[in-house]
């Protein structure tokens, strides 16, 4: 294989997270090539709600939730599932998330993700400055939505959780209230909480698109490739790709939910596994949406998309292998029809895309233990894209040796 610039540093990955980093090292003076086996934005960040989730700081390994898992194997198309056919193959990984529950480990990769969320807003607006991105950014809030004095009750620890760490928000009580920021829900929600800092894209397709685009027009490179290995070598490390080798002096691997595959090539073992997620995008004029909707106790939310809609969410940790279960959108998309009456949900397109999920919620952002010209950042579950900017900045810092703007311990290959 031979590639028309000679790169400082290959990026493993044309998505959200690979490109971003591609930037990043870029506005650092190196000469970057990204390698895709697809291209850019073929997987995750293709598909996405499209939401900037800064507010996201809970990890989903809570205290108690253990006891909740018997549910994922009996209801197959409930918010979070495992098919029995995976369940074996998910043993390990779940022992840990288990451990990752413990009150401990989750104040730690709480206060980290929190930390890490502050990063990643400021380096998303230095972002959208650097590439003039604002006309595909929406900047529109989020309205997290309640069934019930109890359920919202349940959520107040949460709430204060994001007081703590000074994200504002409004509570709201009464269907009348919660019209007023988006009217035609259904009556039964009678309590949410409106985070007005939140942002969304456009489209996460059209933003990876855009980004990728300013990265070839500084000069930068994307290649379509199959990456099998990484090799260790003196001045740096060798590529093993579908087409043949290539050579670098260092690598970054931000491959989403095959990443794991190449670190274990040079002997890291990192267990990450795939939370596969659903969704329906309709077309213009499905419904008047004017914000970011969640609905947590379902599993899913509702954004616009290229003024469309798209319903989508819920867990499936079902690895790569198994085909889609497009059941799992219908229910989704029925349950968005109950919800919001005027919902049109003819014309729908679906789509499954696996997210690259670590036990405790917090990606890998660091040097290989085992061959340190070798970078991984990877591993953001559902929070990618949310991610991607200040993921990119830390990677790049590390890449040319400055100090990172935050500890970047709590996201240490090593940390499993």
């Amino acid at each position: 294989m031979q590639s028309s610039i000679q790169p400082d540093i290959i990026v493993i990955g044309a998505g959200l997270i690979g490109i971003s980093t591609a930037l990043a090292l870029q506005k650092r003076g190196k000469q970057v090539l990204v390698l895709d086996r697809e291209g850019v934005a073929a997987g995750a960040s293709q598909g996405n709600a499209g939401a900037f989730a800064f507010t996201e700081i809970e990890p989903l390994a809570t205290p108690g939730i253990m006891r909740k898992a018997p549910k994922w194997l009996i209801d197959p198309l409930g918010p979070l599932s495992i098919p029995p056919s995976y369940a074996l193959n998910i043993v390990p990984w779940m022992l840990r998330f288990w451990r990752a529950s413990w009150r401990d480990r989750y104040i730690a990769s709480l206060n980290a993700q929190a930390e890490l969320m502050n990063h990643c807003r400021a380096a998303l607006e230095r972002q959208i400055a650097d590439v003039k991105g604002e006309a595909f950014i929406q900047r529109d809030g989020q309205l997290q939505l309640f069934e019930s004095e109890a359920e919202f009750r349940a959520s107040l620890l949460t709430w204060e959780l994001r007081k703590d760490h000074g994200i504002p928000f409004d509570l709201l009580e009464g269907p009348e209230a919660i019209a007023e920021i988006q009217p035609g829900l259904d009556r039964r929600f009678t309590h949410a909480g409106f985070t007005p800092t939140w942002l969304n894209t456009i489209d996460p397709a059209q933003w990876t698109t855009h980004l990728a685009k300013q990265f070839t027009s500084r000069g930068g490179q994307i290649e379509i490739a199959d990456v099998s290995a990484l090799i260790p070598i003196e001045a740096g490390a060798r590529v093993t790709t579908s087409t043949g080798e290539l050579t670098a002096k260092q690598v970054v691997v931000c491959a989403g939910a095959w990443s794991h595959r190449l670190a274990a090539t040079l002997g890291d073992r990192i267990p990450l596994e795939t939370e596969r997620g659903y969704n329906t995008t309709l077309p213009k004029g499905a419904f008047d949406l004017r914000t970011h909707l969640t609905f947590g106790g379902h599993g899913f939310v509702v954004s616009r998309i290229n003024g469309g809609v798209r319903v989508g969410g819920a867990v499936e940790l079902g690895g790569l292998q198994l085909a889609p279960n497009f059941k799992r959108a219908d229910t989704l998309l029925n349950k968005a029809k109950r919800f919001m009456p005027g919902l049109n949900t003819d014309g729908g397109t679906q789509w499954m895309g696996f997210r690259p999920s670590l036990p405790d919620s917090l990606p890998v952002i660091d040097r290989s233990a085992r061959s340190p010209q070798v970078l991984y950042g990877f591993g953001h579950g559902h929070l990618g894209l949310t991610q991607s900017a200040g993921t990119a900045e830390l990677i790049a810092d590390l890449a040319v040796g400055n100090e990172p703007d935050i500890d970047t311990a709590p996201y240490a290959s090593t940390r499993f």
